[in-house]
């Protein structure tokens, strides 16, 4: 009975891997050997192998990155052998071959509008870049492209590139690439256009339409910045607190913690002091940075600013023990030698 059983097992098995057509990777694998010895040809033979028998891989999800694979294989080897003309137009080739795969394809369009676009033939670049954008919003590549574009495009006309990514705002908002526009949009109109007020406005629109964005924190910092640029400290002292208040969701929901909080933490406590004044609000601030955020390197900042904000309202005794107390725990910061500026032995 148990011999029976084994056999039944061997035979559902081989079953099994003829079903999910090992052949495939088998191929890949072989194609990827060869390019790694320098064989060109023989690894493009390899890729065309695979492209024709990934079809017959179970179960269709499999089959579909099986086939991806292949075919951003041949288009890569080509790119890496230095044969850029066939690796464009094999690129290129790629998204009607692949219309049930759209990763496939927004990755094959970007990597073709990224050799054009290295290869001075911007019109086609550009076409293929901007593909990727408005046909596949919710693939990564997306992102990439537009990235490239507004790097390459804020240096030609950057007028003309922020009207194309205005436009698209609304047409693409409920897409994965919409917070990148958003965000491109506004560091363009900060910078090439000098218009600091509109950037920010852009900031404020991806904590609101895209809240899951990854984007998000970094856009309520700078919008903050812009909001100190442009004179109103109690806007930005209003962004920088609904900064910090993602600590306490991020505790809650066991979620990241944002690299900009001690940084918006300290931030806070000068723009209360130097902007609005309000010298116990400012004290505030710098001492919840080392409560809050023991590990970072900005603790001795805060312990400083405490010293320099008791000096402020008067109190020198307070700023000299501030500074004594920075001394002792943090033997090498540079705030060490700036008890003289104070005053202070």
């Amino acid at each position: 009975m148990r011999r029976w059983i084994a056999t039944l097992r061997c035979a559902a098995a081989v079953a099994l891997a003829a079903c999910s057509a090992p052949a495939t990777l088998s191929d890949l694998a072989l194609a990827e050997h060869r390019a790694g010895a320098g064989d060109v040809d023989g690894a493009l033979a390899a890729y065309h192998t695979a492209q024709r028998t990934c079809r017959a891989v179970r179960p269709a999800r499999r089959a579909r990155e099986a086939c991806g694979e292949a075919l951003l294989g041949e288009a890569d080897l080509l790119d890496h052998a230095g044969r850029t003309a066939g690796a464009i137009q094999a690129y290129l080739a790629i998204p009607a071959r692949a219309e049930d795969d759209p990763a496939t394809a927004a990755t094959a369009t970007y990597r073709a509008g990224a050799l054009l676009l290295a290869d001075h033939q911007v019109a086609p670049a550009w076409t293929a870049l901007w593909r990727v954008v408005t046909s596949f919003p919710d693939e990564p590549s997306a992102g990439d492209a537009l990235r490239v574009l507004v790097t390459d495009g804020r240096r030609r006309d950057a007028r003309a590139l922020a009207d194309q990514l205005a436009a698209l705002l609304t047409p693409l908002a409920e897409t994965e690439v919409g917070d990148n526009l958003v965000w491109e949009l506004a560091d363009l109109t900060e910078h090439e256009l000098a218009n600091p007020a509109a950037a920010r406005a852009l900031y404020d629109r991806i904590p609101v339409d895209a809240p899951g964005s990854g984007l998000r924190d970094d856009a309520r910092w700078h919008a903050a910045r812009l909001s100190r640029a442009l004179g109103d400290p109690r806007g930005a002292v209003q962004r920088l607190r609904a900064l910090l208040a993602t600590r306490e969701v991020a505790i809650g929901a066991g979620s990241y913690f944002s690299i900009w909080l001690d940084d918006a933490q300290l931030e806070l406590g000068k723009v209360l002091r130097d902007d609005l004044h309000d010298l116990p609000g400012a004290l505030a601030a710098f001492r919840q940075l080392p409560l809050d955020y023991p590990a970072s390197i900005l603790c001795d900042d805060a312990l400083y600013e405490v010293a320099v904000t008791h000096q402020a309202a008067g109190d020198h005794a307070a700023a000299c023990a501030d500074l004594a107390e920075l001394a002792r725990r943090y033997a090498d910061s540079k705030y060490r030698a700036r008890g003289q500026e104070l005053g202070c032995p």
